[in-house]
């Protein structure tokens, strides 16, 4: 017989360092959970049926605006007038509905007001991309062109004035439940799910990737980064209008001045959190979602236990960092 010797080719991993990567991999997952965790032990009622369904209403609206979000900043873009899209969307639609053409004609009036709504928002995206793509202008200042004046559109359709209503079929997008489920809630996971596959499996999203993972490699391999930009700001325009509506069909009511406000920081913030990278080149659309839950749930826990509204703020700044500082180890690491 002879010894047969056992060599053993890395020494074991320490714990740290075992922590450390389940968190680079999974810091977005394990910061659900942690805040669910938290919420479970100190928030009074979280478990009832009544919290989750708040939650998953004042959700949707900042996961739906962060899938566009993130498809932006996929693509090596930011787009800062995503608020303002949603205020023009909520202010259009109560506009058509509340003229003696809507009122004359209930149905045909709500037939033509959501798509005229979703139009607006999508010119404005379009415009963007326009600016983004065909003069070259940053996305941060050619977004910003519609951040201040998208709103302005909005107050001066309304003269600044709230427009209340009372259409059942029309609030069905905010307060509406499907099989027991928020309708808002069904909407924001199909459009995240066309959103992912989307990205990928179709060319279009093999194409998006690739212009903001390098635009100029991109173009000398024959992508089409100029139609590519157009389609991606349009399409965000697009989210950002349908986000409009919904928040405008909760409230019963449109109001330019106050519809959207901060959302494109809510929106960057969730894309952030979820994974995306401000550099472009990756754009987690599931991601993008659960990144929005942590914020509502973050600013939830916080009202929930008697914290004033304005600590959110600071909370979803800690946020940013904390996913930034986590994208920067997982690059380290690569």
């Amino acid at each position: 017989m002879t010894d047969t010797t056992i060599t053993f080719g890395h020494s074991p991993k320490p714990l740290m360092f075992k922590v450390k990567n389940i968190l680079t991999r999974n810091g977005t997952l394990s910061a659900f959970f942690l805040l669910i965790l938290v919420n479970l032990a100190i928030t009074p009622n979280f478990l009832e049926i009544q919290t989750l369904y708040v939650n998953l209403t004042q959700m949707a609206t900042i996961a739906i605006v962060a899938i566009g979000m993130t498809l932006v900043i996929g693509s090596g873009g930011i787009d800062l007038s995503v608020g303002a899209l949603m205020a023009l969307a909520g202010t259009v639609a109560p506009l058509i509905m509340l003229s003696d053409f809507g009122m004359s004609n209930p149905s045909i009036g709500l037939m033509v007001a959501i798509p005229v709504a979703l139009l607006a928002a999508s010119a404005g995206g379009l415009f963007n991309g326009v600016l983004v793509s065909r003069y070259n202008i940053q996305p941060i200042i050619a977004t910003l062109v519609l951040f201040i004046s998208g709103r302005g559109i909005a107050q001066v359709l309304t003269n600044g004035e709230l427009q209340s209503f009372d259409i059942p079929a029309f609030e069905f997008l905010g307060t509406g439940r499907l099989l027991g489920i928020p309708f808002q809630a069904v909407i924001t996971v199909v459009l995240a799910l066309v959103c992912a596959w989307t990205l990928r499996r179709s060319i279009f999203g093999r194409y998006l990737l690739a212009v903001g993972g390098n635009e100029k490699a991109a173009q000398l391999a024959g992508v089409p980064v100029k139609k590519v930009k157009l389609v991606t700001y349009t399409v965000c325009g697009l989210l950002a209008g349908i986000a409009g509506l919904i928040t405008t069909a909760i409230n019963a009511a449109s109001d330019a001045n106050q519809t959207g406000q901060l959302m494109e920081l809510d929106a960057i913030a969730a894309a952030v959190v979820g994974g995306a990278l401000l550099t472009g080149g990756k754009a987690p659309v599931i991601g993008a979602v659960l990144g929005a839950a942590i914020i509502q749930l973050m600013g939830y826990t916080l009202l929930a236990n008697g914290v004033h509204d304005a600590v959110a703020m600071v909370a979803k700044a800690f946020i940013i960092i904390v996913a930034v500082y986590l994208q920067q180890m997982r690059g380290g690491s690569k």
